[in-house]
């Protein structure tokens, strides 16, 4: 019992994004978590704590802010990865992989958390596929977002 409880409360994620923009520059601007409030309306709040973590507030469908520590792992442009542990409401870890696309490039978002909010971990048997829909629905607007920014240079 325990065992699928755990499950319960995992989830794992994977967008890609394709984009018209070189991938040193869509790097540059997905390292860059301060300024990620100015084009991906789900991120609310960033606010620095030091030069390698901050705190991040999202809301997004569900009506409820999730708020994480998110610390750098791996900040590596000449392999194209960026990598961030992850604790407080979400606990785990979320990777961009930057790479050559057709016409530009192709960024992969991969993520691994448990929900750690205790309202959300009571809502888990019952709220898991709107989890998953809330999630598809933040990572799309944040494609967008990310396209127009990159469009206007």
């Amino acid at each position: 019992m325990s065992d699928w409880s755990g499950r319960l409360h995992r989830h794992s994620f994977r967008s890609v994004w394709l984009l018209d923009a070189p991938p040193g520059v869509v790097y540059a601007v997905l390292e860059r978590v301060e300024a990620y409030p100015r084009w991906w309306p789900q991120v609310r709040e960033v606010t620095s704590i030091d030069e390698h973590s901050a705190e991040v507030r999202i809301r997004s469908l569900i009506p409820y802010d999730l708020t994480i520590v998110a610390s750098e792992d791996v900040r590596d442009p000449g392999t194209g990865v960026l990598k961030i542990a992850m604790r407080g409401d979400l606990a785990g870890w979320a990777r961009w992989t930057i790479r050559p696309g057709k016409g530009g490039t192709r960024a992969v978002y991969e993520q691994e958390v448990e929900v750690c909010k205790p309202l959300l971990r009571r809502l888990a048997p019952l709220g898991r596929p709107l989890f998953r829909l809330n999630h598809a629905l933040m990572m799309r607007a944040g494609r967008r977002g990310l396209a127009s920014w990159l469009a206007r240079g």
